[in-house]
């Protein structure tokens, strides 16, 4: 079966909906040139030739053929030879052509035919105003939708009144009236006012704190689309609860941050710590106290509150699992999805179909020899796109370490005095421009590794591309925030035995409050700039430059596109809006989100509330684009989120293990209790600076190391300080590894077992402990399944009855005919 153009069921575009609908009155939507029967769907193709370029070729053909002949006459008279005849291979090239518009007509006819096999009713539309284009406006009688609703078991009500609301009485119905659904008239009338309904209730940004209408989504769109916006709905809703949270979690650390002691001693200006300088030869020592500033602020994301919301958001993503499946088997009930079973549809990309253009002499389906290449190659070209976002995370490294470098030496105090400030931000930013660029790359080059695997299904096909697509994004989504949480500042080295890469560039180090800091800077960036620019601002600028692209190249002007535009029919209208890509797009966005929200979220409380914003605007963009920027795509039946669902729950689990190697590993919070409890001599946490502290002869420097300008202080330093665990100069066994580090390397490692395994305790209690199935829907169905089994036995005692009165009758007697049943109707 050819394709014969993009299927999308024809209802008036919003922009003009109310004008026209109120101007001509309560029109029962697009009809036949008979004005009774609905238009319930339209497909577009392309015409051959439109019917102005025929008029024309029409027109001048003898004009030709004369010339021609004039041609050759004088030729003849003028003693020349004829020109020569046009070449074979032309020729040829030309009729193939000519056979493959054939192929495609009698492949649209074929199509046709089949669809009036199946009941539809037809009427071709080849004179419109849109050039090239032809419409085939399909209608389906009501036995037709009743015998597939019967083939699809869906449960009718035998009479459901619906009445009109109020707010529409005055445009379309009159005060008190109704639409009874089993109505044809009625049935003509309700899709238009399904949309009109969706676009002032759900697509408009005035009732972002109104809950979306489900229902009416499901029936205009289907329920695949429908369980899509259930789930946003309920995702958006339990970030209510996080935000709170998270935004307590950051107040706390903003009213405590005068009283961390840790800070205060670094921001004393009577601690006369200098520090060895962070660079070679371009960087001098420095004062421990002029890093008060980030000290300060880094309290503010590594409280000891952080460790309480990460078990919160742990509990908080196993509740949020088991609240979407209480609400999706409501849906599933309410539905009529619990007894629906998913069809495995053939997909385009079917085997027979590559069979027949790749294997022409092949008559048999793919085996896994066939499809080994495939799979090879997309495993190969997914790690080594991988490996490219590693590259592009260990170029921005680079480029961190030179720019430092740069500012070092830079003449300019302005710029040396906001070294940390400039790399941080530049570097983040570039990196969330590198991520938005490689997202578009990542998507293409999954879909094509998709089709070269060639899945014999639909679903196949598309968890596939969701798959590749998933890791591809996440991976570079994720990949600079993951080396600042487990990598960066970690493989240093010290001072006389640094770690260089590239040459004379050392490896960057954390700054004295550690690496959280700049996590949560890169976290906020990345999180913000692709919820901001990627999400919204392309998703509201991409069709508004489209649209205006069109505009420009048009030669009409603004009144004339106007007038242009009122005279086009709806499914014309319909035919310049958008095509429908798909969910996976919006899903994959949301997944991103929550991976951001739950993964590195103890450095970070405030994601749940960013996501929460996000999201109340994202639900009433994609709401807009769906009822008034692109074609409403083709209801399609399922009972859940399918494969997404699985991507949540991994996310959920791998949060868990995150959250608690950031908080051991990344944060202060190990090193301040062991501290506290181990090595402080009152119990408090006075003096904890100076024992995360090392010693450093200056002396010791490696051959053209030492800082150009050694007197930058004032004064001769003998003995600078660094942060790490190790022994003195003057010890037995300088600069090794001291005992505190490995006794702190210890309870990290055992906060991270005890924290995993207490969490994944905790959510799988809150997975036990609450049903999958809500009780009111389970006795529902418990009480359904005994009205049926009654309504078996009944008609079972019936017919033994009506077989009992009927040997029980004389031979002689007449005998009675059992009263007719009527079909039932739909």
């Amino acid at each position: 079966m050819c394709k014969i153009g993009c299927i999308h069921e024809h209802f008036p575009p919003l922009n003009s909906l109310k004008s026209d609908e109120a101007a001509s009155g309560p029109k029962q939507g697009p009809t036949f040139q008979d004005g009774q029967r609905r238009v319930d769907y339209v497909l577009t193709y392309h015409v051959q030739k439109p019917q102005s370029v025929r008029r024309k070729t029409s027109r001048f053909a003898d004009y030709r053929i004369l010339r021609s002949l004039r041609r050759s006459l004088s030729m003849m008279r003028s003693g020349d030879t004829p020109p020569s005849k046009e070449d074979p291979e032309i020729a040829a090239h030309k009729h193939r052509l000519d056979y493959h518009e054939d192929d495609k007509r009698f492949c649209q006819t074929e199509f046709e035919d089949n669809l009036r096999e199946m009941g539809l009713e037809l009427e071709k539309d080849e004179g419109n105003k849109i050039p090239g284009i032809g419409f085939l406006k399909i209608h389906a009688p009501w036995n037709v939708l009743c015998r597939e609703a019967e083939f699809m078991k869906l449960k009718m009500p035998t009479k459901k009144v619906w009445p009109a609301p109020k707010w529409i009485t005055g445009q379309f119905l009159r005060e008190g009236s109704t639409l009874e659904p089993n109505r044809p008239q009625n049935m003509l009338f309700y899709p238009l006012l399904s949309r009109q309904i969706l676009y002032e209730e759900w697509a408009s940004y005035s009732v972002f704190y109104k809950y979306q209408p489900i229902g009416l989504i499901r029936k205009y769109f289907g329920e695949k689309i429908g369980l899509y916006f259930a789930w946003l709905g309920v995702y958006t809703q339990m970030l209510i609860p996080a935000a709170i949270v998270g935004v307590i979690v950051f107040l706390y650390g903003c009213a405590t941050v005068d009283n961390d002691i840790p800070s205060m001693e670094i921001c004393d200006p009577r601690n006369n710590i200098t520090m060895c300088p962070l660079c070679d030869r371009a960087c001098s020592y420095w004062k421990l106290k002029t890093a008060c500033g980030t000290a300060r602020a880094s309290h503010l994301f590594d409280n000891p509150a952080t460790v309480f919301f990460s078990i919160f958001m742990a509990l908080w993503a196993a509740m949020f699992m088991e609240h979407w499946k209480r609400r999706q088997m409501r849906l599933n009930y309410i539905w009529d999805l619990t007894g629906f079973e998913e069809e495995e549809v053939c997909s385009y990309f079917s085997p027979d179909y590559v069979l027949i253009t790749l294997f022409q002499d092949k008559k048999g389906k793919l085996t896994c020899t066939d499809r080994a290449p495939a799979y090879m190659m997309g495993l190969f070209i997914m790690l080594l796109m991988v490996g490219v976002t590693f590259a592009v995370v260990f170029g921005v490294i680079l480029y961190r370490i030179s720019i430092r470098a740069a500012l070092h030496m830079s003449s300019n105090p302005t710029a040396r005095s906001n070294i940390r400030a400039t790399v941080k931000g530049t570097a983040a930013v570039i990196n969330l421009v590198i991520i938005i660029v490689m997202d578009e790359v990542y998507g293409a080059v999954a879909r094509w590794l998709t089709l070269l695997e060639v899945p014999k299904t639909d679903k196949s096909f598309e968890e596939r591309l969701i798959i590749k697509t998933f890791v591809l994004k996440f991976a570079n989504a994720f990949s600079p925030i993951v080396y600042l949480a487990f990598f960066r500042g970690r493989m240093v080295g010290r001072p006389g035995d640094y770690v260089y890469v590239i040459g004379s560039y050392r490896m960057e180090e954390c700054a004295h409050a550690g690496c959280l800091m700049e996590l949560c800077i890169q976290l906020c960036i990345t999180m913000l700039g692709k919820q901001l620019i990627q999400n919204n601002l392309f998703e509201i600028g991409i069709p508004k430059i489209k649209k205006l692209i069109r505009r420009r190249k048009s030669d009409m002007d603004s009144q004339q596109q106007q007038d242009y535009n009122m005279t086009l029919q709806r499914h014309e209208k319909d035919h310049f809006l958008g095509p429908f890509v798909g969910l996976s797009p919006e899903y994959m966005e949301m997944i991103i989100q929550f991976g951001m929200v739950t993964l590195f979220v103890a450095s970070f409380p405030l994601a749940p509330l960013f996501a929460l914003l996000n999201n109340i605007i994202e639900i009433r963009l994609d709401a807009k684009k769906f009822v008034t920027e692109v074609r409403r795509p083709i209801a399609a039946r399922a009972k859940d989120i399918g494969i997404w669902y699985n991507l949540l729950r991994g996310l959920s689990k791998v949060a868990v293990i995150v959250n608690a190697f950031v908080i051991s590993f990344t944060s202060d919070f190990i090193p301040r209790l062991v501290y506290q409890y181990m090595y402080s001599p009152d119990g408090s946490m006075h003096g904890f600076v100076n024992h995360t502290l090392s010693y450093f002869n200056v002396s010791d420097f490696q051959t053209g190391t030492a800082p150009l300008q050694p007197m930058h202080l004032g004064y001769e330093v003998q003995i600078c300080r660094y942060k790490d665990y190790r022994e003195t100069p003057w010890s037995n066994t300088p600069y090794d590894l001291s005992k505190e580090f490995w006794a702190i390397l210890a309870c990290r490692l055992a906060f991270v077992i005890v924290f995993q395994n207490v969490v994944m305790l905790m959510s799988d209690f809150v997975d036990w402990l609450i049903p999958d199935i809500p009780k009111d829907i389970s006795l529902q169905i418990h009480k359904e399944k005994i009205l049926m089994v009654e309504l078996f036995m009944k008609e079972e005692e019936g017919k033994k009855l009506l077989r009992d009165n009927h040997t029980n009758q004389s031979p002689f007697q007449p005998r009675s005919r059992p009263a007719s049943h009527t079909p039932s109707n739909c």
